[in-house]
């Protein structure tokens, strides 16, 4: 089946990717494909190795130089690969089949997304603005020009001036300096990452139960369940690999039952057993019912809830109104389905669940996933095979932003609360506790993006993300970044559109051009090693943050460098030190260890050379009051919970058990904006299309904006297959055509990836910001009240037909966006 019914012609045969089954070597069209064959398995089996490869054209295997390993950056899964080397370029990739994640398979942004690192509008020299334009320029100039400004604002206005915005796809080593240059030698805690919008959620939600980050499953569940959850998790679309595992299952005998939450007709919904499509923004209903039904049946572990939680009779009390009935008015699908959905999950032996942007992305977003854990603790499925939760991450190393300190959390899962935490690793810095901020929570980058707004942070350093795509109510998001008070610093590959609005502009080397390690979504760490050199003078963003650290002159108490390593391998050395004896325990870990073989999980340590696979095995956490990292916060305020509170609730370190009751969204339909406007991804796109959009096959499949609506509503508006239409909500208006879907009525579904530069021409015709066919145009600026996280499931939205357009919406045919008709017949399987 082709990927796109407009464009499918654009993708050459000369492009087509290739599977290698075994010894063989199979043509396989993996746009068209992009799940490939199935090699089916048993539960308890081991996963069959399954090896993907593409090369450029012409290239045989035996004729690369070398081969590389690494593992793939343009998705959270973490897949293990060997990047090909051919006369000092990279020229291709297969997967790592002695790998424990994906055991050889790749993805289609795997396969195909390399070939943008060689994309001929890679920035190459650093750029500072002069005369109200970006001139090239060398290091020096650049560099003094970013140390001299910040210098100048530590003196005037002190660390409050600085803050630092940085991304899901940096390396440990990278992250961890970073966090140590902000927090310990500047003493600013602006400090986020655009994890902010996809993963803190995950983070939040585990130190609600668990007191502590750490994700307490592992992917090799999928083998062992006997049921697997998905809440708000298109699995299909954003960790491609993992669903392959799942639909390898399914192929085999005694496959498992899978319960799946989303409003689209995602492949997942294909497949499920169960397929309930609330409402968006109405999760903690749904939720509250099911859990009603679980306990009401009595399908709970008594006796593991009596020995290990705390917090169970809150609950009951909490969801004893929440009928299915009751959930089903709020939610708007049946109470039947509940009631089935409940029966999966409450009669399951082995319950794997999985959450991620559906239920992240919303105005009660920890509520929502936090019920999913509760699931897990009072049925006591946590710490065993085929028993775990997965609260997913969104971007391929935001695990480590957290981990590191580089996105609002301490270092290695320290408490900000907890003063002993701040004295210990003041002591690993060696530097004055004083000199750590912990006077006040660490801020996201909405309150940064406003405190910019104000004027109170007048630096702001973004690196490796496009905030001008990303976040939400971009007019008001341009107008920030544009201010002349503002001094912006953008560390990137491409010329972003975050990037025009630089006062510099710092030409990085990305994946495959350095090394460093990274950590997927159920801990393990692969190293990434260096391929080739990164074109012209890009340079690492090691090698950035360290020579920024040394220009400002930034030491530790007796006046040494306050950053001590000069490479990779000894900032990796430096971090290990730092998470020894914390939960996410790296110090079994050696870059040698690494090589060679397949990645390893933390908590790696001399107890535990060979890694972690589970969490929280015999009712164990890390939620001692000592020892924990968070001591909560309140679901529906945010406010956190006092030390001494926590202390007087939970000495002995339980699992909690935390009920929510639901409330409405923030913004919902209206008479003017009647629909429901929930954004979100495509197989073929990774975020702001930086580097997808630059890549032939990826940007073929999906080249521009659509916009998602049903087959009813469609009738009623006097809609059909491609029509030009406007999607407007309070805020702002998109232009795109429209896709008539399988989406339930009453929502419409915008992919975010689309920004107002077209990198295949230059800016799109409304490239100077005005609305067009960014999806943030139209969401709100707010936030989770737990994790901060912004909202970008539930905006009010209108949708007016402007006029024929010109043949089927450019919108895939494979995926959750498939036509009606295709949905209708079973045609995305």
């Amino acid at each position: 089946m082709a990927a796109n019914s407009g464009s499918q012609d654009r993708i050459g045969q000369d492009r087509i990717g290739q599977d290698r089954i075994g010894q063989g070597r199979i043509g396989r069209d993996r746009i068209g494909q992009p799940w490939g064959e199935r090699t089916p398995f048993g539960p308890g089996g081991e996963w069959p190795v399954r090896v993907d490869e593409y090369l450029e054209e012409g290239l045989e295997p035996g004729a690369v130089d070398r081969w590389v390993q690494t593992a793939s950056i343009l998705h959270s899964n973490g897949d293990a690969m060997d990047i090909a080397v051919k006369d000092g370029r990279i020229a291709g990739v297969r997967g790592r089949a002695v790998d424990r994640v994906n055991r050889g398979r790749l993805g289609v942004k795997d396969l195909y997304g390399w070939q943008a690192n060689a994309s001929p509008d890679r920035l190459t020299r650093p750029l500072v603005r002069e005369g109200g334009r970006l001139v090239e320029t060398d290091w020096d100039t650049a560099m003094d020009r970013v140390a001299g400004r910040a210098r100048e604002l530590l003196e005037e206005q002190g660390p409050s001036a600085l803050g630092f915005y940085t991304t899901g796809q940096l390396f440990a080593e990278e992250y961890y300096t970073l966090g140590v240059i902000a927090h310990g030698g500047i003493g600013t805690n602006h400090v986020d990452g655009n994890t902010r919008l996809c993963t803190a959620t995950a983070a939040e939600a585990l130190k609600e139960s668990f007191a502590c980050d750490g994700q307490p499953g592992s992917y090799t569940d999928v083998d062992h369940a006997d049921a697997i959850a998905l809440f708000g998790h298109n699995v299909a679309e954003t960790q491609s690999v993992l669903w392959m595992r799942i639909l390898d299952r399914l192929a085999g005998p005694n496959p498992p039952k899978v319960v799946c939450v989303d409003p689209r007709p995602t492949q997942v919904a294909v497949h499920a057993t169960v397929h309930l499509a609330p409402l968006p923004g109405t999760n903690v209903a749904l939720m509250n019912g099911i859990l009603h039904e679980i306990i009401a049946n009595g399908w709970v572990d008594q006796a593991y809830i009596d020995a290990h939680t705390l917090g169970y009779e809150d609950l009951v009390a909490q969801v004893k109104g929440y009928t299915p009935e009751t959930a089903a008015r709020i939610c708007d699908v049946p109470a039947e389905k509940i009631r089935e959905a409940a029966a999966v999950l409450g009669r399951a032996e082995r319950l794997l669940s999985t959450v991620l942007q559906g239920f992240y992305q919303s105005h009660q977003a920890t509520a929502a996933a936090v019920q999913v854990n509760n699931i897990h603790i009072i049925r006591g499925m946590l710490g065993r095979p085929g028993c775990g939760i997965l609260q997913m991450n969104g971007q391929p190393t935001a695990q480590n932003t957290r981990e590191c300190g580089a996105d609002g959390d301490l270092a290695a899962f320290r408490n900000w609360s907890n003063d002993a935490h701040i004295q210990d690793l003041a002591r690993v810095w060696n530097i004055d506790p004083m000199d750590i901020p912990h006077y006040s929570p660490p801020t996201h980058v909405m309150q940064m993006m406003r405190y910019a707004e104000e004027g109170s942070i007048r630096m702001l350093w973004v690196s490796g993300t496009n905030p001008a795509v990303s976040l939400p109510e971009l007019h008001r998001v341009r107008s920030i970044l544009g201010q002349e008070r503002l001094f912006l610093v953008v560390q990137d590959i491409f010329l972003s559109e975050t990037a025009q609005f630089a006062d510099v502009v710092l030409p990085a080397a990305t994946w495959g051009e350095k090394t460093g390690t990274f950590t997927n979504v159920d801990r393990t760490v692969h190293l990434s090693e260096k391929a080739v050199d990164p074109p012209g003078e890009a340079r690492a963003d090691l090698e950035i943050f360290i020579d920024f650290a040394h220009r400002l002159g930034l030491t530790d108490k007796d006046g040494a460098p306050l950053v001590k390593w000069t490479a990779a391998e000894s900032a990796f050395e430096a971090w290990k030190e730092c998470s020894r004896g914390r939960p996410c325990d790296y110090s079994g870990l050696t870059y040698g260890k690494l090589r060679g073989g397949s990645g390893i999980q933390w908590p790696c340590t001399e107890d535990s050379p060979d890694g972690t696979e589970r969490l929280y095995a015999d009712g164990k956490f890390w939620a001692a009051p000592e020892y924990c990292e968070s001591y909560g916060r309140d679901l529906v305020t945010g406010a956190p919970l006092e030390p001494t509170e926590y202390k007087a609730m939970n000495p002995s370190g339980r699992a909690m058990v935390k009920a929510a009751e639901y409330l409405p969204p923030h913004e919902g339909p209206s008479v003017d904006y009647p629909f429901m406007l929930t954004t979100g991804r495509t197989l073929y796109h990774f975020h702001t299309r930086t580097k997808t959009g630059r890549v032939p096959e990826l940007q073929a499949a999906a080249p521009e904006v659509w916009v998602e609506v049903s087959e009813q509503d469609a009738a009623a508006a006097g809609i059909a297959e491609g029509d030009l239409v406007e999607v407007a909500s309070p805020r702002g208006s998109v232009r795109a055509q429209a896709r008539v879907s399988g989406i339930r009525p009453g929502v419409l579904f915008l992919p975010f990836h689309y920004g107002y530069w077209d990198t295949e021409g230059g800016r799109a015709p409304d490239g100077d910001g005005s609305p067009g066919r960014a999806a943030n145009e139209l969401t709100i600026t707010d936030w989770d009240a737990c994790s901060k996280q912004p909202i970008f499931k539930t905006a009010a939205a209108r949708l007016t037909r402007l006029g024929p357009g010109e043949g089927p919406a450019p919108a895939p045919t494979t995926t959750a966006s498939a036509p009606a008709a295709s949905a209708q017949q079973g045609g995305t399987r």
